[in-house]
């Protein structure tokens, strides 16, 4: 089966789970108030992120480079805000690690470097050959 399917079928059904057992622990209000306070708390951290993620990456283009690790975290930064705005324990967990610097670091450091190894222009210059051509007065016609 298409892992998207499987991952579509299966969080919701580890989240109610996670719901029913902490529910249980801790009472019904204060899920819900976790919920709602995990949400505001993760929203205004990744657009915190997000604005330095985009300072960062504006910084890059003006020294001339690719801000290539930039823009996978600004990518990581959305996708974690969505998943912190989905109630549930696992995706707020899952939004969380990819919203703090040093997670996000671990998880896309080997992306990163293979995304700056293949952009990278190895020579300054184009290798070629050249043929100094005279202009004859015999071939103007």
């Amino acid at each position: 089966m298409n892992s998207a399917l499987i991952a579509l079928i299966l969080v919701p059904i580890l989240e109610i789970y996670l719901f029913i057992k902490i529910g249980s622990q801790i009472g019904a209000f204060m899920t819900i108030s976790l919920i709602i306070s995990t949400a505001v708390i993760g929203v205004f951290y990744a657009r915190y992120e997000g604005l330095n993620t985009l300072k960062s990456g504006f910084s890059q283009l003006i020294k001339n480079e690719l801000p290539a690790y930039e823009i996978i975290s600004g990518a990581a930064i959305a996708f974690a805000a969505l998943l912190l705005i989905i109630p549930g324990f696992a995706t707020d967990l899952i939004g969380f690690l990819l919203i703090f610097p040093l997670t996000r670091k671990l998880f896309f450091s080997k992306i990163s470097k293979n995304f700056e190894s293949e952009t990278k222009i190895k020579k300054p210059y184009i290798e070629g050959e050249f043929e100094d051509i005279e202009e004859d007065d015999e071939r103007k016609l």
